[in-house]
């Protein structure tokens, strides 16, 4: 089995990165999958999409097909989005403009929302609503909304607070094989060959 984490965050010393690294070492240590592929999009932009995508211009193809052949290989997503003026990071949103069903379709994932204070959901509703329908991609029902999170998740403990700091851990340490086990029922829809979109390309 193998989980992609998509950090959606573009600052290069963003608190989403040990979010994402953070996760990347529970699934390791509590074997949920064999491999573990994290794009980092604050050092791997990708170009705004354009339609030459669409075109399979050889240069866009040349651009996406390592990162498309990453996700075509995963059973199940992490999207981290933290949350900029209340909005998922345009990255993110690019993100799912340059991949789609070929890439995503029938697979979990799970969101975590990242907030230096109290916030954190406009980012999880802004990514129910709009980022599955064409990718097909299947949020968990359980989401994760990691709030004031200069003070959990930090190698240094000094630098945690402690009852917050555990609740997380523990909660993500809940949720992640919830998401392992997501991943083998999908699988199976996937195997069974209903989710062919020949003829229905789009989501309605």
């Amino acid at each position: 089995m193998k989980i992609s984490i998509i950090n959606g965050s573009h600052r290069q010393q963003g608190q989403s990165l040990k979010v994402a690294q953070y996760m990347q070492s529970r699934l390791k240590v509590l074997d949920l999958c064999d491999e573990v592929y994290l794009l980092n999009m604050s050092d791997q932009p990708l170009p705004l999409w354009e339609e030459a995508i669409w075109e399979q211009d050889p240069v866009w193809q040349q651009r996406l097909a390592p990162i498309s052949e990453q996700l075509k290989a995963s059973d199940a997503l992490i999207v981290i989005a933290p949350e900029y003026h209340g909005m998922v990071p345009a990255a993110l949103k690019n993100f799912f403009l340059c991949f789609g069903r070929q890439e995503l379709a029938h697979k979990p994932a799970l969101i975590v929302a990242v907030s230096s204070a109290d916030g954190g959901a406009y980012p999880v509703a802004e990514l129910r609503m709009s980022s599955y329908k064409n990718s097909r991609l299947c949020y968990m029902p359980e989401q994760l909304i990691i709030r004031n999170v200069e003070s959990v998740l930090n190698k240094d403990e000094k630098q945690n607070n402690a009852e917050t700091d555990q609740y997380f851990r523990q909660r993500i340490d809940w949720v992640l094989p919830q998401l392992q086990q997501y991943s083998l029922a999908l699988k199976m829809v996937r195997d069974s060959g209903v989710t062919d979109m020949s003829d229905f390309t789009n989501g309605m």
